[in-house]
């Protein structure tokens, strides 16, 4: 209860100055990461093949790294083992004998394992990474074309900085500490500006709702809105978006490999999408809306 008061009695959009800061230096940081180091791409965006087999009995890394070992095809291989699965990941595509060669050894390790082999050639890979590049961008104009018409333009710009800023600050994050990038990161990342959106859009909406009833002749009386209008809206936002933080977690923490990725990024997500909502993107139209309304003084 003391929490709720105290978060309710901050003072937005004072405090958003320096969030914008931490925000601007914090992209400033991933831009330079990306620049340097780029993404670690999955077979997904990447040439080569990918093994996965399915075994009825334990294998170990050790035999399976022998085996591509023999056959020649050990550079630039990572292998993963579990308990019932092995991942293979080629950085060159196999062709046929080395496809064939390779089920035949590890088919003598266990009788029953079950093979299947994903290809992606160099087109393949540079047309997935132009289309989830392609999603993003054309999610972002439908929000514009949205908000637009249903509320103003400075609600739009506002809304789509923010959405853009939590998906750049999480690609930044997975290109800092090297995590591997696939079409499931593509999935969460537009989970996320789903997410956003919807919260950004709530706050949004009770501004709008707010400035019919209010007497607005100063800044600070638009300032007092804003803030007024976010502590309004803001547990509503803490409690669902800490909902759905929990539910990712739990996922990464127990979910498989394949969804590693992914609930990951959507737990980092949701935590940049909470916090760009409160402190960036009603601030934001705050500061838009401002210099709208000095235009006409400058002129007079």
């Amino acid at each position: 209860m003391h929490f709720d008061k105290s978060i309710k009695r901050l003072d937005y959009v004072h405090l958003s100055k320096y969030f914008f800061a931490i925000s601007i230096a914090l992209i400033v940081l991933g831009v330079a990461s990306l620049s340097f180091f780029g993404l670690n791409y999955s077979v997904d965006f990447q040439s080569g093949s990918n093994v996965d087999v399915t075994v009825s009995k334990s294998v170990s890394k050790g035999e399976i790294e022998s085996i591509v070992k023999d056959l020649n095809i050990a550079e630039g291989t990572t292998i993963n083992v579990g308990e019932e699965r092995i991942s293979i990941r080629f950085t060159k595509v196999l062709n046929e004998d080395q496809d064939v060669a390779l089920k035949k050894e590890i088919s003598k390790l266990d009788e029953n394992a079950a093979f299947e082999v994903n290809t992606v050639d160099t087109e393949m890979a540079k047309e997935l990474a132009q289309n989830a590049i392609k999603a993003v961008l054309i999610a972002c104009l439908g929000i514009i074309v949205y908000v637009s018409i249903r509320f103003e333009w400075r609600f739009a710009i506002a809304a789509v900085i923010s959405l853009l800023h939590d998906a750049i600050l999480v690609i930044a994050i997975f290109s800092i500490f090297k995590l591997k990038v696939d079409l499931t990161f593509i999935v969460a990342v537009l989970t996320i500006i789903g997410y956003s959106i919807n919260d950004t859009i709530v706050i949004f909406d009770r501004i709008r709702e707010n400035m019919r009833f209010a007497k607005l002749k100063t800044r600070d009386d638009l300032k007092e809105l804003v803030d007024h209008s976010i502590a309004q809206t803001i547990m509503r936002s803490i409690y669902t978006v800490l909902t759905v933080f929990i539910a990712a977690f739990f996922l990464f923490l127990l979910g498989g490999e394949s969804i590693k990725m992914f609930s990951l990024a959507m737990t980092i997500g949701l935590v940049l999408g909470a916090y760009s909502t409160i402190f960036i993107a009603s601030p934001l139209w705050f500061v838009l809306k401002v210099r709208e309304k000095k235009k006409p003084a400058k002129a007079a």
